[in-house]
């Protein structure tokens, strides 16, 4: 088409950066994620672990509640609490598997509508990779998840080490670093293995069903395995038990030998979980490209 006015000029005006850029994404799916009632009730009710876990340390560390609660009704006496590794443990394993069923909701939310509507051409033909993609999909996410994971379990050791009569952050030292290293390996695999799913799956209700079902299947397929082949391999298919072994083991949990004699080494267990997030990586190379193939 012949073009007879003349009077277009190139853009002259500032320039966004890249981090701009990024944060485009990352400013839309926060607002996606967020004006869905069910997402507000989701993270309301991962909560609420913590909120409990604040009580019960208050009332340990402080004896006049406890005779309070005695005085009452007997419950002050019967409740006795030790805050220690084991006690972090089920509360950070609380936190992150309610994390999974919030996970399981927001992470199609994040890209089956771009799968569906093929929008995708659209947003690549901005100056934006397809791995700041991915990456701001997972700080989305991450950040989610981080509000219910570490960060909670960080607050509840501040806590503790406050309210404590005695020293006790210089000897529990490792259950900070161990529920932040722990959470951390947690929201990588479920970030990628949920975007992965959403992206092969273009209906939303159906990739939450399998975000759920990519997390214990292969975990019923592994105690199948070990069953019938009398050996722990299975064990590394299985995320909900590989994942309780990292965390037990970066807490410094210690349980009674029978419960860990076929328990595989931490160096094992973090190999599985790596090659889980390359295989969900490899997935979603495949998938995240900015063209649609139609076969007549």
């Amino acid at each position: 088409m012949s073009v007879y006015k003349r009077t277009y000029r190139p853009y002259t005006g500032r320039l966004t950066t890249d981090v701009t850029r990024f944060g485009v994404l990352v400013r839309y799916g926060l607002a996606d994620i967020w004006s869905s009632r069910i997402t507000n009730v989701l993270f309301v009710v991962c909560m609420l672990p913590t909120v409990i876990a604040i009580a019960v340390i208050y009332i340990m560390n402080n004896d006049a509640v406890r005779l309070l609660l005695a005085g009452q009704g007997g419950s002050g006496a019967a409740l006795n609490v030790t805050i220690n590794e084991q006690y972090f443990f089920v509360i950070m394993q609380f936190q992150c598997w309610l994390g999974m069923a919030l996970t399981a909701w927001v992470a199609p939310r994040l890209i089956s509508a771009d799968m569906s509507n093929n929008a995708l051409p659209t947003i690549f033909s901005h100056p934006i990779s397809r791995l700041e993609y991915v990456l701001a999909k997972m700080t989305v996410l991450g950040g989610l998840l981080s509000a219910i994971t570490w960060v909670p379990l960080l607050l509840l050791f501040g806590f503790q080490s406050f309210m404590s009569a005695t020293p006790w952050a210089s000897s529990h030292w490792h259950l900070a670093t161990g529920a932040f290293m722990g959470s951390l390996v947690w929201i990588l695999l479920l970030c990628l293995l949920a975007l992965a799913v959403a992206s092969w799956v273009k209906w939303r209700i159906v990739a939450t069903g399998l975000v759920f079902a990519s997390m214990l299947i292969p975990g019923g397929m592994g105690a199948v395995f070990n069953a019938v082949m009398r050996t722990n391999l299975g064990t590394l298919v299985n995320i909900p038990q590989l994942m309780s072994s990292i965390w037990r083991q970066l807490l410094h949990v210690v349980l009674p030998q029978f419960a860990t004699r076929n328990e595989l080494p931490l160096f094992a267990s973090l190999l599985a979980v790596t090659a889980m997030c390359v295989g969900c990586g490899f997935a979603l190379n495949a998938r995240i490209r900015a063209r649609e193939v139609v076969r007549g």
